[in-house]
């Protein structure tokens, strides 16, 4: 049983907000379960393509690479062309050769800092993993182990600079949280205020 065939039914009646593309990000604390969440939505999606945003991000741009994402994949997808994406190899720290994603009924954006502000715009729904920020950061911790640890004591400083200046969560869609059965959502702050509105307009 697909459990999350409601919620993929409910991102393909999206108007698409991308060119032709309906551009969904899964946003969230580090370690809050993204990756999993979002293959498995991809995959209730039909295949759906995923961006990382950890292809696009680097070691000295962990929340800078608005500009990247736009010239690599939101303007070719904007075109209704596809994305090609050279993502970044953190090992050698470097970018490696480029990543073809299709244009796509549904394109997913999975990472940290998905529903900027300056990607907002563009989207045709925002997901926020809603696993609190500390407990987020130790399941990433314990995920990385200590060779990471170095690595995690700077982002968790960069993360909370970024939501600071720039929160996605007040402008989610979709609250999802892991359950027992799988994952469970409900409406989110997005949502629940635009509701608030058309009932007090009409």
């Amino acid at each position: 049983m697909d459990r999350l065939a409601p919620l993929a039914a409910e991102l393909r009646a999206l108007a698409p907000s991308c060119g032709p593309v309906r551009l969904v990000a899964v946003d969230g604390h580090a370690g809050s379960g993204k990756s999993t969440f979002a293959a498995r939505l991809a995959a209730s999606l039909g295949g759906a393509p995923v961006l990382h945003l950890d292809d696009i991000a680097t070691h000295e741009e962990l929340f800078g690479w608005t500009d990247r994402l736009r010239e690599q994949a939101l303007e070719p997808f904007t075109r209704g062309e596809p994305a090609r994406v050279h993502p970044y190899d953190w090992n050698l720290r470097r970018f490696g050769p480029p990543r073809t994603l299709p244009v796509a009924e549904v394109v997913l954006i999975e990472g940290v800092g998905g529903g900027r502000r300056a990607v907002r715009p563009l989207l045709a729904g925002l997901l926020w993993m809603d696993r609190d920020r500390e407990a987020s950061w130790e399941r990433g911790r314990r995920r990385d182990g200590p060779p990471q640890a170095a690595f995690w004591d700077g982002w968790t400083v960069a993360e909370t600079r970024h939501f600071a200046a720039d929160p996605s969560r007040p402008f989610a869609d979709w609250l999802v949280r892991e359950c027992r059965e799988g994952y469970a959502w409900r409406t989110g702050p997005a949502a629940a205020t635009l509701h608030a509105a058309e009932r007090h307009s009409g």
